[in-house]
């Protein structure tokens, strides 16, 4: 019997900061397969993930399938705009929800890691990381400013996450980031600068597994994910109209669930992936094969 055993392993998940979006999603399939889970989380949300865990609020999503509940090993504060704890402003780093969290940082982050548990610490890397703070504006409306935080947060961070992380990886490590369609076809109020940031974090995948394979032996893959109603989703605005499109027109015509996406970031994880890297995995119910919508009248073939 082939399995996806993960037992031994120890993950971390960036980008968790509730039970509704991928890196949820991704965290349960990888402790599913076995790992134990570390997460990372965006500063003004940690102290409201932390008192759900801890409330019981979450219970039902970290329902495992042999009754127990997903536990995370570590919970870190991560702020992924900054590579270094000298790149965050003062003001930010005294203002209330970052000043008890000391270096939050990607750098930061790994030196808590190290010194927690030691190096190298761990095996598997997911980047569940976005933000575009001019999401909703068109590309012509879009600043410079918010353009580039677009792309720094929700693309450089993966190469800033693999730079310093690397190193702390156990050889033959896999990397896993999340990206969208918008990366190659137009998706019109997908703006921002943010279906640049997801093309920029393609092409950063394929460099970076040649360059990490080389130097580590570690695996670098991206999924491209269908859209899917997380909070963080949600925010674009007509979240609900792209899944009804996608819907109607994907060979497979159900809703994409969140354990699609974790299922299959467990398996690149996995040993059954050791020689997949560099790519980009659609998990999408086959959307972005079509090339024309077939929900309009007449477009369906005659049985």
């Amino acid at each position: 019997m082939i399995s996806i055993d993960l037992r031994g392993k120890r993950a971390l998940v960036a980008g968790v900061a509730d039970d509704g979006g991928f890196g949820f999603a991704i965290a349960k399939a990888l402790a599913e397969a076995g790992a134990t889970v570390c997460v990372g989380t965006w500063p003004p949300a940690i102290g409201i993930f932390t008192t759900m865990l801890a409330r019981g609020k979450f219970d039902e999503s970290r329902r495992m399938s042999d009754g127990s509940l997903l536990e995370f090993e570590k919970v870190y504060a991560l702020d992924a705009d900054f590579d270094t704890d000298e790149d965050v402003p003062a003001e930010l780093k005294a203002s209330r929800r970052y000043r008890e969290h000391g270096d939050v940082s990607i750098g930061g982050m790994a030196a808590k890691l190290r010194a927690d548990f030691g190096e190298p610490c761990l095996d598997v890397v997911v980047h569940s990381l976005a933000n575009g703070p001019e999401v909703k504006k068109p590309l012509l409306e879009t600043s410079r400013k918010g353009y580039l935080a677009a792309v720094g947060v929700s693309s450089y961070s993966y190469t800033s996450m693999v730079q310093q992380l690397g190193p702390m990886v156990r050889p033959g490590g896999s990397f896993v980031a999340l990206t969208y369609l918008a990366s190659q076809r137009v998706v019109p109020g997908y703006g921002g600068g943010m279906s640049s940031a997801k093309a920029a974090l393609e092409s950063d995948t394929r460099l970076l597994a040649y360059e990490a394979g080389r130097r580590w032996g570690h695996r670098v893959n991206v999924i491209s994910a269908g859209p899917y109603a997380s909070r963080a989703a949600s925010a674009i605005g007509f979240i609900d109209d792209m899944i009804d499109y996608t819907t109607r027109n994907a060979p497979l015509t159900r809703r994409l669930e969140s354990e699609d996406v974790g299922h299959t970031a467990a398996f690149l994880a996995s040993p059954l992936a050791t020689a997949i890297t560099g790519t980009t995995l659609y998990v999408d119910l086959g959307y972005h094969a079509m090339g024309l919508a077939v929900d309009r009248e007449g477009a369906q073939p005659k049985s």
